[in-house]
């Protein structure tokens, strides 16, 4: 279905009311979303998203649901869970051009490079989240991330126009970019990118890939997880800050700090709340300021009704019962 066939009856047939989106989301958190559509090509997410704008109703677009924290409220208006997942591999004189879809998972594109003899994304093979969540945030793990090797990003603009970013215009930084500047319910959405990489031997790859599976193994707590929770600041680590307050361990309701690492709060009881999260961000930042005189930043967006917290998203409710 193209953007010329999808209009707004389509989607109200097919989006699902009242959604919870704990089951969309890495830490299992989440209140409804009034409405949620799943698009499976970029095209339908255009075609979506500009009959969102045409009706005034405010909405966000999720992929794999890795480092957010969903409101208990939930989110007013649309989500959009985006699964456009195509991707196209072309190589050249000893380099290779990916052109990907947004939707694609990370570990799927880390493994799809691997077994290509494609290298330069094998830090991904173990990360939680897409191509587009990465692209915002400026992802990376062991010591790369996005910036290294994104030549070009499409997105649309919420007027509705695609079009074509640079690095320059992305304005990569350390677990961030000039994307994530905006509010999640203001921002471009990132279609596709396209990216530039090296070659190298699948042995090589499928071993430094292995050994960073091992790693994450080692340091990273298993099960329900938001991710990691803050940036760390210049010279520091988030995790050792929290650790050295005596806060790993830490529990409200069902939320933990893991014991394992201190900058990764999980779901331990299976059923916490996003308030039980907030709390423990807050306990967090505050013994942290208290103690060092670091105010910790978030890695982890805050989406949906946070009331006070967070500007709330006002549905036309005329539009999306």
């Amino acid at each position: 279905m193209t953007s010329a066939t999808l209009d707004w009856a389509d989607i109200q047939a097919r989006a699902r009311r009242n959604e919870p989106l704990a089951r969309y989301t890495t830490a299992r958190i989440g209140g409804p979303a009034d409405l949620l559509i799943e698009v499976r090509s970029t095209a339908e997410l255009i075609a979506v998203a500009q009959r969102a704008v045409e009706r005034d109703i405010p909405f966000v677009v999720i992929g794999s649901g890795a480092n957010i924290l969903v409101s208990d409220r939930g989110v007013r208006g649309l989500v959009i869970l985006n699964r456009a997942r195509s991707a196209h591999f072309e190589v050249r004189n000893a380099r290779a051009r990916v052109e990907v879809d947004s939707g694609v998972l990370l570990m799927t594109l880390a493994r799809d490079c691997i077994e290509r003899g494609i290298a330069g994304m094998e830090w991904a093979i173990s990360v939680p989240g897409t191509v587009g969540g990465a692209v915002v945030g400026n992802a990376g793990a062991h010591g790369t991330d996005m910036a290294a090797c994104v030549q070009m990003v499409r997105v649309l603009r919420r007027d509705g126009i695609a079009e074509y970013w640079t690095p320059r215009q992305l304005q990569f930084g350390y677990r961030t970019s000039a994307l994530k500047r905006y509010l999640p319910h203001e921002r471009p959405i990132v279609l596709s990118a396209t990216l530039e990489l090296k070659l190298d031997s699948r042995v090589n790859l499928e071993r430094r890939a292995n050994e960073h599976v091992a790693y994450r193994k080692a340091t990273q707590p298993p099960g329900a997880s938001i991710g990691s929770m803050f940036k760390n600041p210049p010279g520091d680590y988030a995790g050792r800050l929290i650790e050295a307050c005596g806060l790993k361990g830490k529990r409200i309701g069902g939320a933990m700090i893991s014991e394992k690492h201190a900058n990764f709060f999980v779901n331990a009881s299976g059923d916490a709340k996003a308030r039980d999260v907030k709390a423990l961000i807050d306990l967090a930042r505050r013994a942290v300021f208290e103690r060092f005189g670091v105010l910790l930043e978030l890695e982890v967006e805050l989406i949906g009704d946070w009331g006070d917290d967070q500007p709330q998203l006002q549905a036309n409710i005329v539009e999306v019962k």
